[in-house]
């Protein structure tokens, strides 16, 4: 066939453009246009048909001679990839490295089975040199032919893989065709939230290659992988060189500091060498240092490279096991990032688009990201690096809800390998994650066991959720506790000697935004908010509970669901679209800068109770308390009496002469405050003087490396500690001062900040204006407020009344029993305050058990009740309905108006 004039000079543009030179000689792009997306990204109009993504795809493993063969590709959809179309044209074109399913790969359908093709020339300064043709990815399995000589066959939707191709080239044109074929979840492949029949939590499929595809010309003799592994103790890197056809050949590697070389070794390919990094700028997200690297194999090749230097670990600081950053506890607050786009589906539009979803979450005050089952380009991992956020990489999961066959296991197990080999070099990834919430799980302990034997620089997460939908029981294996609560957050485990504790997912807070949505139905979130305002509120109100969580629970890391709407899933920061904030992001970031401010030992939950827990080992099961007024620390446990952990019990308050710092009110001495006098601390009422001061701690980050120390505000360098049995403030003695006066400052021993007297009976009087004649009452087991008197019938009365019981959860909160219908109690669910049987269970003993607090109105013999599982949700009457509600949350009972009112009861005289 003649190619039309207009069509040479359009490939004559293209070649010209191309990287390096390179010749296209498939179809040019002006024949080709992009299919319009559902939704339309900041970049969508930014792809180029002629040279898409044209970065270098491997930041560490550079060659300086490349060329992308990324661009219009002819496609055809087939029904097997046995018989390669050699020298035939196909029907279709399609711009790669876009996945077949996205709208920029310009096919925008689910195909089976299909064939690329194009054709390329070698260019002349290659001569003489070995030519590689590298994939980034193609899902799922591929046959690649150079003319027509079959190169091999690749299974692997999410690893790199390279042919060495010299021997199939000619002069002149060369042609490629890759055969790809990808069941999805029809067969037992690792496939992660790609479905065929998507929808929901399930997203659209995305098929064939949808990485950069590129040329480059090396040596025989060639490097093809750099594991690097940053060894701060000994002031140095490891490193290990992969290299073809070099077999004990000498290796020489220089460090380099802006073009310095601060460092240099030789060894040999395949064994592990150090070169010297001396006095090293360590890799943090604050800090995000990178150096240069540069190795040569003795026959000529050379590669560039980078790497940041950093340890990890785990240790117990302030009496907690702690996942560590360069000896420090870091607290991992992330998102959980699926790394879907609505015009490129698996593939960013543009690498500016790959580096705007990092940043943003940079810029919200996020330490860490969590790439969900899903592994995206080496361009990801390299922003994350340069950009300094932490990263829990998962494993893209088998399909869910069956159990996997054993070949499926074997697919599973070399893809995890090789997400693992490939990726040993990123300085981000703090964390493997081989399953999620038990979706194709098998032999968890196995597996995780497995995957620290491949890296035990790393820590290991064997199944991030698997207090949720985990089919077998935890193994033990591993270094982390994950649960998943929605809404949350929240923990049910605490942390052990061997693994801490992190809240793998959380939040999935709704907002819908009109013209900004995927086009179909079935819109899902696990709370929905009105507008921005309130979403951003109820993000801030349940974010601000991990201060607790930290303090009190031993939290060390934190997933929020998620940083933008996928398809369905309406849960983002930002639209699908990246086109609209759905928050106020200074409010995020403040709250997130203050959820660090806790795990770094500064901030503390203001008029909210603690305890203060002595750190030191072999004191933790002590308590600051007071006892006639002077304070001193005791063994106090849930059992301990009612006294003895309500003296333990303070309420946070700003501090009395800095409001910056804090002061501690006791809880059963309303007015009286932890000062110190003379050295000691004790209990006292505000007798003026110097009194504010000595009533007032500055917190600062615990002295021990974890936890909390309170500088006394008077006295600078002074700390609240514990000696003797006594509570000081003093200077540092050394030995042990610095654990002594270090505190955890967490989860009060007594819960309640008001009495109920147990076994007594009680009604519960509305005290909101114009409705104060009704009663909190059950009718057809519901919840709800009537008008109620004494001459009310018996049964009306009997409804009203409730005895006082100990807390099925927790003995300083309170649950109440139906006076007419024993062992039956007031229990939440759905929200709605309901009266139901128990179960026995834990969900229905936490759901039935309330911690009353002083009136949030005011008022003496006003209680408001409090929710022990769902902190922060109190009783609320509301259209004569009665639910559990938080002020400014998503549902329409939360709304505020008059909510404190609404949640404060008159602890009244039983009606019946």
């Amino acid at each position: 066939m003649t190619a039309h004039p207009r069509r040479l000079l359009a490939l004559a543009v293209a070649a010209l453009t191309a990287c390096a030179g390179l010749v296209v000689t498939a179809s040019p792009a002006a024949a080709f246009v992009p299919k319009t997306p559902p939704l339309t990204t900041p970049w969508t109009n930014q792809v180029s048909t002629t040279n898409p993504l044209p970065e270098y795809p491997r930041p560490q493993l550079t060659r300086t001679d490349w060329q992308s063969l990324n661009g219009i590709w002819q496609f055809a959809g087939a029904s097997n990839i046995n018989t390669p179309p050699t020298g035939q044209t196909l029907g279709e074109e399609i711009l790669v490295p876009y996945p077949i399913e996205s709208a920029l790969s310009g096919i925008m359908r689910r195909q089976d089975y299909s064939y690329y093709r194009r054709t390329f020339t070698v260019p002349a300064g290659w001569s003489g040199r070995n030519v590689q043709l590298n994939f980034g990815a193609v899902d799922w399995q591929s046959k690649v032919w150079v003319n027509g000589t079959l190169l091999g066959t690749h299974e692997g939707g999410y690893d790199k893989f390279s042919y060495d191709i010299t021997s199939a080239l000619r002069s002149g044109s060369n042609e490629i065709i890759v055969g790809v074929w990808d069941p999805t979840d029809g067969q037992d492949i690792p496939v992660g939230k790609q479905r065929l029949s998507r929808g929901g939590i399930w997203y659209t499929p995305y098929s064939g290659i949808w990485q950069t595809v590129w040329l480059e010309p090396t040596n025989s003799a060639r490097i093809t992988r750099l594991d690097t592994t940053p060894n701060v103790p000994a002031g140095g890197l490891d490193l290990v060189v992969q290299a073809a056809n070099a077999g004990g050949q000498q290796v020489t590697a220089q460090v380099l500091n802006g073009g310095t070389v601060v460092g240099s070794a030789t060894g040999t390919v395949g064994s592990s060498f150090r070169i010297p990094v001396p006095n090293a700028r360590l890799w943090t997200p604050d800090d995000p240092f990178l150096y240069d690297l540069r190795v040569t194999l003795a026959s000529g090749d050379a590669v560039g490279g980078y790497f940041g230097m950093r340890s990890l670990g785990k240790a117990m600081l302030g009496g907690v096991l702690r996942p560590t950053l360069n000896g420090k506890f870091v607290f991992q607050l992330g998102t959980l990032d699926q790394g879907y786009w609505p015009d490129g589906i698996s593939t960013a539009p543009t690498d500016a688009a790959l580096r705007f979803d990092l940043e943003q979450q940079k810029a919200l005050g996020f330490t860490m990201v969590r790439k969900h089952i899903k592994v995206e380009n080496d361009r990801w991992f390299y922003w994350a690096d340069r950009l300094g956020l932490m990263v829990w990489q998962d494993m893209p999961a088998l399909a869910s809800g069956r159990e996997p066959s054993a070949v499926g296991r074997t697919r599973f197990e070399k893809e995890l390998k090789e997400m693992i080999d490939e990726h040993k070099g990123i300085t981000s990834i703090v964390q493997w994650v081989p399953f999620n919430e038990g979706w194709g799980e098998y032999d968890a302990g196995r597996i995780a066991d497995l995957v620290k034997s491949w890296d035990a620089t790393r820590m290991v997460n064997h199944n991030s959720g698997s207090n949720c939908c985990d089919s077998d029981p935890d193994p033990g294996n591993g270094d982390v506790i994950d649960d998943h609560m929605y809404v949350g957050p929240g923990i049910t485990r605490p942390p052990t000697a061997t693994r801490f504790v992190v809240n793998g997912e959380y939040g999935g807070l709704g907002l819908r935004v009109a013209g900004h949505e995927w086009p179909t139905t079935g819109k899902f979130a696990y709370e929905w908010l009105p507008d921005s305002n309130a979403l951003t509120s109820r993000y801030v109100q349940i974010t601000s509970r991990m201060v607790d969580l930290i303090n009190g629970n031993g939290l060390s890391g934190s997933v929020y669901t998620e940083p933008t709407d996928v398809e369905e899933e309406l849960n983002g920061f930002f639209t699908y679209d990246r086109q609209i904030r759905k928050m106020d992001f200074a409010r995020v970031r403040e709250v997130n800068t203050r959820v660090l401010g806790a795990a770094n030992g500064t901030t503390l939950s203001l008029n909210r109770p603690a305890s203060l827990r002595v750190t030191t080992p072999g004191y933790t099961n002590r308590y600051l308390r007071h006892a006639d007024g002077a304070a001193r620390t005791d063994v106090i446990t849930t059992s301990s009496s009612t006294t003895d952990r309500q003296d333990a019990t303070y309420y946070v308050r700003p501090g009395l002469s800095n409001a910056s710092c804090y002061s501690f009110e006791s809880r059963n001495f309303p007015g009286q405050y932890l000062r110190h006098r003379d050295s000691r601390v004790y209990r006292e009422a505000n007798n003026g003087g110097s009194f504010a001061g000595d009533a007032t701690f500055c917190a600062r980050p615990g002295l021990s490396g974890g936890g909390t120390s309170l500088e006394s505000a008077n006295f600078p360098g002074r700390y609240l500690r514990h000696r003797a049995e006594q509570v000081w403030v003093e200077a540092s003695t050394g030995g042990s001062f610095n654990d002594d006066a270090t505190w955890a400052v967490g989860l009060p021993l007594w819960r309640s900040g008001a009495d109920l007297t147990v076994g007594q009976s009680r009604s519960f009087r509305v005290t909101t204006t114009g409705y104060d004649n009704r009663y909190l009452r059950h009718r057809d087991n519901l919840a709800r407020t009537d008008v109620i008197s004494a001459s009310s019938a018996q049964v009306d009365r009997q409804d009203a009344t409730w005895i006082v019981r100990t807390g099925l959860a927790d003995n300083s909160c309170y649950t109440f029993e139906s006076v007419n219908y024993p062992g039956q109690f007031l229990r939440h669910a759905g929200y709605r305050l309901q009266k139901a049987t128990n179960d026995g269970s834990a969900t229905f003993q936490q759901d039935a058990t309330f911690c009353a607090q002083p009136g949030l109105n005011g008022g003496s013999g006003n209680v408001s009740l409090e929710s022990l599982n769902y902190p922060g949700y109190y009783w609320r009457h509301y259209g004569e309905a009665v639910y559990i509600a938080t002020n400014g949350g998503g549902n329409t009972w939360d709304s505020a108006g008059s909510y404190n009112a609404d949640v404060t009861w008159n602890n009244a005289a039983p009606l019946g």
